[in-house]
């Protein structure tokens, strides 16, 4: 989908303000008439001195959102060059996608290495909170768009070559542990501190269990790319959503998900346990056309990317404001279930939310302001804005 909001120049440094009157959504609940002070870079828990005062009155005032599963948008891939990634990063953050962890595909371990090299440069310099290697760990059987002739087993061997070419940046690893050396990489990954996803998995009930227990903790776009729930063999839905140590990912862009899905996900796992992604690839922000998902042609058209041989969804087009406004006017979400899913619970997960994630003193000053209807009218980012707000 093409992003038709023009987007006026940011901030070239961040200074005192205090935007007051929205409905300001913190942990505790919405506050009607709020308001938010910033301090340089940080969340103040009063108006500095010669603050900016911003009358926002009207609109309302969350938490920038935090994604961790994206693979590009802006036209560009997190798969690319330095130039191309930061592409990418500029296109979601002007859709308030404040912290991002910037996803890879399937492609040969060489070229996975060196780019896991590259996404840390970015990591060590702020721009993207860490690396999501999505494949090459993954069962053939649920490959989506990932190519089947470069998948390989989840040895644990291979996988610390991955986690050590992220030098401290592996943020999570997705992989079928049903697969040989599934389970023993589960916990190798969990000793060094890396997120175990299940996902694009063949696995049983049982097996699914078995990862859990050694430390799988995400289930990698739950429903897709895994067998359906069964009420004889219940598969990994069941066992992932049960399991109260398992955060779920959603794919809330009407196409991924029926609605049905979504609401039994957030009836079973809970408000605390759902994570809203993007999974999204080039197209995102960008528009219909052809693409590349690693090195698969894919075909988008009316914003649903499909791979041009056999089919399969590949990823997305969507945008995590797109995600909050239908979770709230499609999918009868309340506005504060819809920040935990895009804010509050991937930064816990992440282990940033002493740093991002809610509107409290002390945080970093990334928000999101959405007018009534909730599209986005203001980004903000460590107190600049990165999508400034127009004079009514």
């Amino acid at each position: 989908m093409a992003n038709e909001r023009e987007t006026p120049a940011p901030d070239s440094a961040p200074h005192p303000r205090v935007l007051t009157g929205a409905n300001v959504v913190l942990p505790t609940g919405t506050v009607r008439g709020g308001q938010v002070a910033v301090d340089g870079t940080r969340i103040a828990d009063a108006a500095p001195a010669g603050a900016e005062v911003v009358d926002v009155t009207g609109h309302w005032l969350v938490p920038g959102f935090v994604d961790i599963h994206n693979h590009g948008g802006g036209g560009a891939s997190f798969s690319g060059t330095a130039e191309q990634i930061l592409t990418a990063i500029r296109t979601h953050r002007e859709h308030g996608t404040t912290t991002l962890v910037a996803s890879t595909v399937t492609d040969e371990m060489d070229l996975l290495v060196r780019q896991a090299g590259l996404l840390s440069e970015l990591a060590e310099q702020g721009e993207i909170a860490g690396i999501h290697f999505e494949g090459p760990f993954i069962s053939p059987c649920r490959k989506g768009a990932h190519s089947e002739a470069l998948l390989r087993h989840p040895e644990p061997a291979e996988v610390r070559k991955l986690i050590d070419a992220a030098r401290g940046h592996a943020r999570m690893l997705t992989l079928a542990a049903e697969l040989p050396g599934g389970i023993d990489s589960v916990r190798l990954l969990a000793e060094h501190g890396v997120i175990a996803a299940i996902g694009h998995t063949d696995a049983t009930y049982e097996q699914t269990v078995e990862a859990i227990e050694a430390g799988a903790t995400v289930a990698t776009h739950l429903f897709n790319a895994m067998p359906a729930l069964g009420h004889r063999t219940p598969g990994p839905v069941a066992a992932l959503l049960e399991d109260e140590r398992v955060t779920v990912e959603l794919i809330n862009d009407g196409t991924h998900l029926h609605p049905a899905a979504l609401e039994l996900a957030f009836h079973h796992a809970g408000a605390d346990r759902v994570a809203f992604i993007t999974d999204a690839m080039d197209a995102a922000g960008s528009g219909d056309g052809r693409y590349l998902l690693g090195p698969l042609e894919v075909e988008v058209s009316e914003g649903v990317a499909r791979l041009v041989e056999g089919g399969s969804i590949a990823g997305s087009t969507l945008t995590l404001d797109r995600a909050f406004k239908r979770a709230v006017t499609v999918d009868g979400l309340s506005v504060e279930d819809t920040v935990k899913a895009l804010s509050a619970n991937p930064a816990r997960l992440l282990g940033l939310s002493d740093r991002v994630g809610s509107l409290e003193p002390g945080k970093d000053a990334d928000l999101v302001l959405l007018d009534a209807d909730f599209a986005v009218k203001g980004v903000m980012r460590r107190g600049a804005w990165v999508v400034a707000p127009q004079p009514a």
